[in-house]
């Protein structure tokens, strides 16, 4: 119940904020100085830790500037996925449980005032004519919003969280992900600048299994990576980094993965590295697979079909 108390005290103070402050003048530290001028005046009659206050002027700042209860979850590192299905039903992905988070947003306008700030941070929209967008949060969250017509029941947002510590195959081991050999394997792969591709379900960890291989590329090669929304997380020196870029509201300007991989072939890439295939550009990675490759998917083929047919006529 305490909660639901806070819940009911944040409400409340954001309408004071609201009433008597010019947001639209103030800067956020400006801002923050005058939430917490407000708080102390509205709690001095109530004991109130000053955890309890920052907490306060956090959740009341938050729900003006930040993006609300998002903000909590996201800073909360044990949580890897969360997934609104309109403003009463939010769950969260925390050590591999789903469970149904215990806090709400106020109503669904809340929740699409929010979502439009999510996507305006990457310079993108979402209304009735585009009613789709994948984007990602400042800290490398990927994010995929639907509204409606699209989205009957409301709004729906799905985050991605990615884990503030790198990965490595040590830990897949521990983790029982993969067994030492297939470690060393996988990295011996890398090195010798094998094609891999790596396929699973939504949620299995490919992003995860990727970021973890590119550890074993030298730094001295130049890496290109290609994805939908930047997720990847590569320290080579001599990196660039390319996302895509859907269509504007009048269905011009989309710039697809396909387009952004024939162009890295002119970018004198020694590895390029696509984030997610699902459609044409599948032909396309293919096709790249084959050029300027000491080893190719399509070259192993041959030398096994080789073998195999210099085998079979030894038997005979």
């Amino acid at each position: 119940m305490a909660f639901e108390i806070d819940q009911d005290l944040v409400l409340r103070l954001k309408k004071i904020v609201s009433e008597e402050l010019p947001l639209s003048k103030l800067s956020d530290d400006e801002l923050r100085s005058e939430i917490e001028i407000i708080v102390d005046e509205q709690t001095r009659h109530q004991y109130f830790s000053i955890s309890k206050k920052v907490s306060l002027v956090d959740q009341v700042y938050s729900s003006i500037r930040g993006f609300g209860l998002l903000d909590s979850i996201i800073s909360d590192d044990t949580i890897t996925e969360v997934m609104i299905n309109g403003p009463d039903n939010v769950f969260i992905e925390k050590n591999g449980k789903l469970t149904k988070y215990s806090v709400t947003f106020e109503n669904q306008r809340r929740l699409e005032d929010i979502i439009q700030r999510i996507v305006g941070l990457a310079g993108r929209e979402v209304n009735q004519a585009n009613p789709i967008c994948d984007t990602r949060l400042p800290d490398g969250s990927r994010v995929n919003a639907i509204i409606p017509p699209l989205a009957l029941d409301g709004a729906s947002v799905t985050i991605r969280k990615f884990a503030s510590k790198k990965l490595t195959t040590e830990d897949l081991v521990n983790f029982g992900s993969m067994t030492q050999n297939i470690a060393d394997f996988m990295a011996e792969a890398v090195k010798a600048r094998q094609n891999i591709v790596i396929s699973g379900g939504t949620g299995s960890g490919k992003t995860t299994l990727l970021n973890v291989l590119s550890q074993f590329i030298p730094l001295e090669e130049r890496l290109v990576t290609i994805e939908d929304s930047a997720e990847l997380k590569l320290s080579h020196r001599n990196l660039v980094r390319l996302e895509s870029r859907p269509a504007n509201i009048e269905g011009r300007g989309r710039i697809a993965i396909r387009d952004l991989l024939v162009n890295s072939l002119r970018m004198r890439p020694d590895r390029i590295i696509i984030g997610e295939c699902r459609a044409g550009e599948a032909l396309d990675m293919l096709q790249a697979m084959n050029t300027g490759h000491a080893e190719s998917a399509a070259k192993s083929l041959k030398t096994q079909n080789a073998q195999k047919k210099r085998q079979s006529k030894n038997r005979l």
